[in-house]
């Protein structure tokens, strides 16, 4: 199933992190991100501040709705995010599946379709 359609679900303590092998083959869905051991990374850039504030709001509302946070630094015009699941010290399919989310409402803002 596609990732953007998923819904973050509650993950328990001691539920073993995805292999790399996992997460590997989940990648394809988010190209643009950049997978480590632990963690997603993404970096977005803007034409400013604002545009840059505007996007993380968005974000901020996407992560509350699926009840899953990324870190986020912010600077002036660049966006860097990073995904992991810290419960479990490690990378979930939340974590997939949040990226995948943010890439839909990166590219709705690209293509001027933001809310």
């Amino acid at each position: 199933m596609n990732l953007r359609e998923q819904k973050c679900e509650p993950i328990k303590a001691g539920t073993p992190p995805l292999s790399r092998k996992e997460a590997d083959a989940l990648l394809p869905q988010i190209p643009a991100w950049t997978l480590n051991d632990r963690e997603l990374i993404r970096e977005f850039k803007f034409k400013d501040f604002r545009q840059a504030m505007n996007f993380v709001n968005r974000i901020a509302g996407i992560a509350n709705e699926q009840d899953h946070h990324p870190d986020i630094l912010i600077s002036y015009n660049t966006v860097r995010l990073s995904l992991s699941t810290h419960k479990i010290g490690g990378l979930s399919m939340n974590d997939f599946i949040l990226a995948a989310k943010i890439d839909a409402e990166s590219d709705r803002q690209i293509s001027g379709k933001a809310a």
